[in-house]
């Protein structure tokens, strides 16, 4: 090895989200620093449904929506595929997070 370089030891993670190994502590994160998962369950499943309720929403006003109406047709379009997007995300998120909760408490 180089002078003034040092060998990265490389340490097993026992938190979640983890596959293999990653580097040693660097020491400038807390020892005691946890993932917020509960706080990630919560949140996608609150808004889950709100953000499905909204792309529906904004999805049946563009349908319904007439030439003459504001906002037009294609910003209520826009919306509701940003929306849809969103609820996707957190329902994505859901699963994730309860496999990695699992994990770190042992369980199958």
């Amino acid at each position: 090895m180089e002078p003034g370089h040092h060998r990265e030891e490389r340490a097993r993670r026992a938190r979640s989200g983890t596959v293999g190994r990653r580097f040693a502590r660097a020491g400038t994160e807390p020892a005691t620093a946890q993932s917020a998962l509960g706080l990630r369950l919560i949140l996608s499943g609150v808004f889950l449904p709100v953000f499905a309720a909204a792309a529906v929403v904004f999805a049946m006003w563009a349908a319904d929506s007439g030439p003459e109406d504001g906002p037009g047709r294609g910003p209520l379009t826009v919306l509701a595929v940003v929306y849809g997007a969103l609820a996707l995300l957190a329902a994505a998120d859901l699963p994730v997070v309860v496999r990695r909760l699992r994990n770190e408490r042992g369980t199958r």
